[in-house]
């Protein structure tokens, strides 16, 4: 088992499988994208255990909590984890995470946007390590979101030579 799979069950985390895709809509792009050492993953949201999207859905600051808002962040990580060990075949794979780009379904006067992608962030942490797992991040509210979700985000992470 490699030292990231252990870790995940070492913290009772299980990633999910690929989503099943929208029936009304095309993604003619892929979840993750290798260039060298380089690995872009695309914006993704939360996921259910069962790969399902999770729930609830809507703005944070209106339909969810600050403390759901976060869940949800980390259900969007564990899902971001899902596609980069399905394209990489080993998370051990990654030499560090570089940048996250976290976007916030937010009702309006709604600011405290970081706090929610914190639940990325330390999922991150927590799984990889302050080494490894350390990266850039920005955390940004929007008016809406693809399919109503609560948190959408993207990545970048870099490949051991």
């Amino acid at each position: 088992m490699s030292r990231i799979a252990a870790r995940l069950a070492e913290l009772g985390l299980v990633l999910p499988p690929a989503p099943p895709p929208p029936q009304t809509v095309t993604f003619p792009f892929r979840s993750v994208r290798i260039v060298g050492r380089r690995t872009v993953i695309a914006g993704h949201g939360p996921q259910a255990p069962d790969g399902e999207d999770a729930s609830p859905r809507g703005k944070v600051g209106s339909d969810l909590t600050l403390e759901q808002g976060y869940h949800a962040a980390r259900l969007t990580a564990l899902s971001m984890l899902g596609s980069l060990e399905r394209e990489l075949g080993d998370l051990d794979r990654i030499a560090c995470w570089v940048k996250l780009f976290g976007m916030v379904n937010s009702a309006p006067g709604f600011t405290r946007q970081p706090a929610v992608i914190n639940g990325a962030s330390e999922l991150i942490l927590s799984v990889f390590g302050d080494e490894v797992g350390a990266h850039a991040r920005s955390a940004v509210g929007m008016a809406e979101l693809p399919f109503g979700i609560p948190v959408e985000i993207e990545g970048e992470v870099e490949l051991h030579p």
